[in-house]
């Protein structure tokens, strides 16, 4: 078991968000809150400004009848105005329920029934749209307010009002109504829910995650105190309002710190709004990262040679000593000097092209990240760590200290948490940042929260002799092939979605003698090396489907294998055949949680027949699979699947490799 003490440094008497968004209105009322960028211009709310929009939302939504224990749902990309929302239906004693906004109608009725929305706020017409279309599956959803107002002019449902008429009701309310507001205010209390975030459903119907803001705050507080983060930072909002991560970040530790929140124009500007802002404090998923350094490796091949040998030289420089330097070590003074040079021609260049010039704390997590990624960033001066969590836990579990970071970790248990590990390896955790429950369903809770308050997250981990954690697997996943030899599927499929050319990646092997894999290119990726070699393709099925993708992705198979065979005990899970799918796994497709986690058990279902001829000895296999458009049409992707062997490594002790 390990242990770490902290300071929750929760404020006296600030235990709720309003009360926290009050009194940064107080204390630094001109301080930038929120910006969005709308028409190429950048928009900034200061902390009194939010204090008058939040209060207004929430009048408006009073004088619909919006009470205590009511929920709100909240539908869009990350907006301040939908923020604000949230705190509205706070500041009266109700809770945000934020849903994902690329989500399909029929599941956003699921989430609607079961949180029993009778009001919800969207952002534009193609929200409201979806709502409107659940009328008759949601009858209980009674008022909805929009935002953009574009496209709108003619929608005369019952019911349907801008944010700019309820807020025109909140002012009449408030006038009629004097001190109302604030006594709504005064009466939260930090043990009631502050939101409800719906998990991905990896394994069956999303539940309704309760966090109080006593939890919410705990989980910001010790973030914020971790490391030293202040009302100085500024952070990018651009990942979904509905994900535990946005929450934490965007809500939680912005109303701790009071830094400012900066929401982008549209999900395609991210990048470039990203160098406009220059963010202080960063997050992404190892994704991102990946698609930023795939991004600077393409725009490499068009450079000059000369920049080309300038960039691989200084690169090589940074690999030996970049992270040592940002971690404070000794590094000698020739390296050091050519160091400096590389970070006037390319490192500080580089970064400014990132927009990760002025970062100074960056984080990923939601999966395994390279460390060949992660070395990069930090050898170039990006202090990039890790932190591990879940939805259940505020995302706010395990964080890297600065000085002490390890490439294939998770870090150390962040302040006030424990963390200890049960017999079959499972991951518990005890937190003032754990979740109150699921909504309504007491039975669930009871099952993943035990008698002495331990969380269950599900994954299998190990700690190393330093304490720090490192996640193997989810625990339902980790299973034996028939040698006897552990399988952990998501450990492979992560060492293969590290390659840029690999997008996503499924591994079968439990209860099997060796190891197949299912793989999804990088359209992106693969499409740039296809096109240098004056490759002709129509599209995704036709790339996937092409030899020299095939010999792309066995040499990043058999590299991923040759890793195995160096790992003690993992020699007998490498990958003995594969095919590439003709077609990109897709939430919509039900293959892929919202949070892109794999549906594993789908997918098996799914394409059983391709499971078969993996495991059967057959050199390709004709599949045609039912596709949704974004459209909402349905289509239908037929091919003739190659499946291909992969060449394995003989098993080779780590400490003999070692000592050679």
């Amino acid at each position: 078991m390990v242990q770490a003490s902290s300071d929750t440094h929760t404020a006296a008497g600030l235990h709720t968000f309003p009360r926290r968004l009050r009194n940064h209105g107080q204390q630094r009322p001109e301080r930038p809150a929120f910006r969005e960028k709308h028409l190429g211009i950048w928009q900034t709310w200061n902390w009194r400004q939010v204090n008058d929009e939040v209060r207004l939302i929430a009048c408006g939504l009073a004088s619909l009848g919006f009470k205590r224990g009511m929920n709100l749902a909240i539908v869009g990309d990350n907006r301040p105005r939908l923020y604000w929302a949230m705190l509205a239906a706070q500041s009266l004693g109700g809770v945000p329920v934020p849903l994902y906004q690329d989500a399909p109608a029929a599941d956003m009725a699921y989430v609607l029934n079961d949180a029993e929305i009778g009001f919800a706020v969207a952002e534009d017409q193609e929200q409201v749209d979806k709502l409107l279309e659940l009328a008759e599956l949601c009858p209980q959803l009674r008022h909805i307010a929009f935002e953009d107002e574009r496209g709108m002019r003619h929608y005369r449902q019952a019911g349907l009002l801008s944010l700019a008429r309820l807020q025109d009701l909140g002012r009449a309310w408030d006038a009629a109504n004097p001190g109302r507001f604030e006594a709504a205010v005064d009466a939260g209390s930090g043990s009631d829910p502050a939101i409800i975030l719906y998990t991905s459903g990896t394994t069956g119907k999303p539940k309704g995650v309760v966090q109080s803001h006593a939890a919410l705050l705990a989980a910001g507080a010790g973030g914020v105190g971790f490391d030293h983060l202040t009302d100085r930072e500024d952070i990018l909002s651009y990942l979904p309002m509905a994900w535990v991560g946005d929450c934490l970040f965007s809500l939680a530790q912005a109303l701790v710190a009071g830094f400012t929140v900066n929401c982008p124009e549209s999900g395609d500007t991210v990048l470039t709004d990203l160098r406009e802002i220059g963010p202080t404090y960063y997050f992404a998923p190892p994704r991102v990262f990946e698609n930023m350094l795939t991004s600077v490796m393409i725009r490499m091949e068009d450079a000059s040679a000369i920049k080309r040998r300038m960039f691989h030289h200084f690169m090589a420089v940074a690999r030996r000593c970049g992270a040592l330097l940002l971690d404070g070590k000794p590094v000698p003074a020739s390296d050091r000097l050519q160091y400096a040079i590389g970070k006037l021609l390319v490192y500080g260049p580089l970064k400014n092209v990132l927009g990760l010039s002025r970062v100074r704390v960056a984080y990923t997590a939601g999966a395994a990240i390279g460390p060949d990624l992660f070395k990069f960033y930090r050898s170039i001066g990006v202090n990039l760590k890790q932190l591990y969590g879940s939805t259940e836990t505020c995302a706010y579990v395990c964080l890297q200290p600065d000085g002490n970071i390890k490439f294939d970790s998770v870090g150390l248990p962040a302040p006030g948490v424990e963390v200890k590990l049960a017999a079959n390896g499972e991951v518990l955790v005890k937190s003032p940042a754990t979740m109150a429950g699921y909504f309504k369903r007491p039975d669930a809770t009871n099952e993943v929260i035990d008698a002495d308050g331990y969380f269950h997250t599900g994954d299998a981990g190990v700690f190393d002799r330093d304490g720090h954690l490192k996640i193997i697997d989810r625990a339902a996943d980790v299973g034996a092939m028939n040698g006897g030899a552990i399988f952990a599927p998501n450990y492979i499929e992560n060492k293969l979605k590290f390659f840029p050319f690999i997008k996503e990646a499924v591994a079968f092997g439990n209860g099997r003698d060796q190891v197949c894999a299912f793989i999804n290119i990088d359209m992106e990726a693969v499409g740039n090396y296809a096109e240098r070699r004056n490759i002709a393709y129509a599209g995704y099925t036709d790339l996937a489907c092409h030899a020299v993708t095939y010999e792309l992705v066995r040499e990043c198979v058999e590299k991923v294998n040759a890793d195995l065979a160096r790992e003690d005990g993992m020699a007998p899970t490498q990958i003995a055949r594969f095919l590439v799918l003709h077609k990109e796994l897709d939430p919509d497709d039900d293959e892929l949680t919202r949070t892109r986690k794999v549906r594993r058990k789908f997918i098996a279902e799914k394409y059983a027949v391709l499971i078969d001829a993996l495991y059967s000895n057959k050199q390709s296999q004709f599949i045609s699979t039912q596709v949704k458009f974004e459209d909402g049409r349905i289509g239908t992707a037929s091919a003739d699947l190659r499946i291909c062997d992969a060449k394995s490594f003989a098993a080779t002790e780590p400490a003999m490799e070692a000592a050679a």
